[in-house]
């Protein structure tokens, strides 16, 4: 039905997650997308996620990026082995594979978290709040620092600057390449009450009033 829209998730929880079955789900996708994936992945806050699925909480950056750099390896369709300080993995292939490489796109706010966006990733992903152009100054002090300032880099941010097409050409000054929008609050309890014809309704107004004015 579409031959544009990207799969975008926002973010999987990666170091709790068995490395290989993230990349097998993530080739899988991106092969039966036609390389629409971007694989957005965080490191959880919560120890309780660590807990419940019997992963140490311990060393969890360490874990983090070398299940960045298992999930790469193993998304370019050739053999590819891993010995690290976490896993330890004999030579697998997996099919199928995507024809491009899997961007991956690291969210979190910590300094470790920006540096591990520029350093193993392909791009940023905002979790929202009022410090956003702080954090854009400290990503592009990081990317200068390590040579990669004129690398392609992807930014996704939640702002409310997203909602109105002169507010989505201020964030793409800031070096924003995609806004992460929403038409109700995330964490509301109990059941969706709100009808079908409002979502499409929603959408069907912001396709209106703001894709439409900042598509080139």
């Amino acid at each position: 039905m579409t031959s544009t829209l990207r799969f975008t998730p926002f973010v999987l929880k990666l170091p709790v997650r068995p490395p290989v079955l993230v990349a097998k789900q993530a080739t899988s996708i991106a092969a039966l997308t036609g390389d629409r994936l971007g694989l957005g992945v965080g490191l959880s806050p919560w120890p309780e996620d660590f807990a419940v699925m019997g992963v140490p909480w311990e060393r969890r950056g360490k874990r983090m990026d070398e299940a960045i750099d298992i999930v790469r390896g193993l998304s370019t369709g050739e053999y590819f082995e891993y010995h690290g300080e976490i896993y330890d993995l004999p030579a697998i292939k997996m099919t199928p594979a995507p024809a491009r490489p899997i961007p991956i796109l690291v969210g979190g706010h910590s300094e470790a978290a920006l540096r591990r966006a520029v350093v193993r990733g392909d791009g940023w992903m905002h979790a929202g709040g009022d410090d956003l152009d702080a954090l854009l100054e400290r990503l592009a002090r990081i990317r200068e620092a390590e040579g990669k300032a004129d690398d392609p880099f992807e930014v996704h941010v939640i702002s409310f600057d997203a909602y109105t097409p002169d507010g989505v050409k201020r964030l793409e000054d800031k070096g924003v390449t995609d806004a992460i929008v929403g038409f109700r609050w995330p964490y509301i309890q109990g059941p969706d009450t709100e009808p079908l014809a409002k979502k499409i309704e929603n959408l069907e107004r912001f396709a209106e009033t703001v894709i439409a004015k900042v598509q080139p």
